[in-house]
């Protein structure tokens, strides 16, 4: 007779939504990693190609071209570096904190959020232009 083994995490209702394009290769990668981080399941992960966009709150155009965030208690919808600092406030530590301090802090979040725009700038077109070609099948 075996035992049942219960698990001594607590999970929790989600507190923060985030949207996310699973047609991006370094979103899926980025995802998966906060996915491995979220223990406590406080963030509802939304693919925006696997779900009905009639239930997404914004056009389906503005969550894909830049990274939305929603805290669930209050629906407040913030996106770019406001939204990785939302859902990283729900994440352990070191995350937690970064998150905390951004939140609280306008210098820090805006220095964080330039950052984030020369990303999808500079960065971003770069890697999924790289990435269709990985993709591509050979001839």
């Amino acid at each position: 007779m075996s035992r049942a083994h219960l698990s001594t995490a607590t999970v929790v209702a989600p507190q923060v939504r985030v949207w996310w394009d699973s047609n991006c290769p370094l979103c899926t990668k980025e995802i998966a990693f906060m996915k491995r981080l979220d223990s406590q399941h406080a963030i509802d992960f939304v693919d925006l190609h696997a779900t009905d966009v009639a239930s997404c709150p914004l056009n389906t155009q503005d969550l894909l071209a830049r990274f939305h965030a929603q805290d669930v208690s209050t629906g407040t919808i913030v996106d770019g570096a406001a939204a990785f600092a939302l859902m990283w406030t729900v994440l352990p530590p070191p995350l937690r904190w970064v998150g905390t301090q951004a939140s609280r802090s306008p210098l820090d979040l805006s220095v964080l959020e330039r950052a984030y725009v020369w990303f999808l700038v500079h960065i971003r077109p770069s890697i999924q232009r790289w990435a269709k070609t990985q993709r591509s099948p050979k001839s």
